[in-house]
């Protein structure tokens, strides 16, 4: 069986004019993700998670490896691959109805059938009684829930979404993440989701993808052995921190070599 998405050997290197050097941003990222899989990517901060998943979507363009989706390699962006950023990034001249229609009406789809699909995701994230409501009007979890239905009327093979909670307060951040289970459950789609939150991830996913310090490599695969439906007071279980303990070791390995290295960048006179 094909995985839904596979990244082969994803290297990409920036060049910073100002010190004339290379930054090797991705040194290598060999991943599978199957059909209908939930999976996390989580690793020190500048470890190149957001790099590798703009790879994915097409924003960014890799220097060597190749990624497929079904098999098939991409190398742009494409309404198989579906972006739910940080910032909900509504248009705030745009009702609830019509930011979500707003993909559809690019792609010239008949007014009837795109509201009928807007309709039935607006429902599925929650926001039923909000169609006419403009941005400010609303919540930043509305706002998320809204950039949600935007992401899934398209009907992507794919979700990518980049640490899409962070901005949110603590509270709405977990009624979030129970409400994007169960949306993920009714809309059965693969989700490939950077976060800089453990426990976040192991609560989401069935696998979790711990990258290496800069340059990104993949460094461990850890299964989430957890059944399904999940509720959010798992998270106060033994077997949930033992999983959450063996990643912050793998992810301190890194953050703990990188501190020693700056300490010794710093104490060398010709660095």
């Amino acid at each position: 069986m094909h995985p839904k998405l596979e990244a082969q050997d994803i290297r990409l290197e920036y060049f910073q004019p100002r010190t004339n050097t290379r930054l090797v941003a991705l040194g290598g990222v060999n991943l599978k993700v199957m059909d209908g899989e939930f999976v996390s990517i989580v690793g020190p901060s500048g470890c190149g998670k957001t790099t590798f998943l703009s790879v994915v979507a097409g924003l960014l363009a890799e220097n060597s490896g190749r990624i497929l989706v079904d098999g098939k390699e991409v190398s742009k962006p494409g309404p198989d691959r579906a972006v739910v950023f940080q910032d909900a990034s509504l248009l705030p001249w745009r009702t609830v109805l019509r930011n979500v229609l707003y993909g559809l009406e690019c792609l010239g789809v008949r007014t009837r059938e795109a509201k009928d699909r807007a309709a039935h995701f607006i429902d599925m994230v929650g926001l039923s009684g909000f169609e006419q409501h403009y941005p400010y009007e609303l919540s930043g979890g509305m706002q998320q829930r809204v950039n949600l239905a935007r992401a899934l009327v398209m009907d992507p093979k794919i979700l990518l979404m980049d640490e899409p909670f962070a901005s949110l307060d603590a509270q709405t951040r977990e009624v979030m993440q129970e409400e994007l289970l169960r949306i993920w459950v009714q809309a059965s789609k693969t989700v490939l989701f950077v976060t800089h939150q453990i426990d976040e991830a192991i609560y989401l996913s069935d696998r979790i993808v711990v990258f290496s310090g800069r340059p990104g490599q993949v460094k461990d695969i850890i299964p989430v052995p957890i059944e399904r439906p999940r509720r959010l007071a798992m998270k106060r279980e033994a077997r949930f921190h033992q999983i959450e303990d063996r990643i912050w070791s793998l992810i301190e390995e890194d953050v703990r070599a990188d501190r020693n290295r700056r300490a010794v960048d710093r104490s060398d006179p010709n660095s």
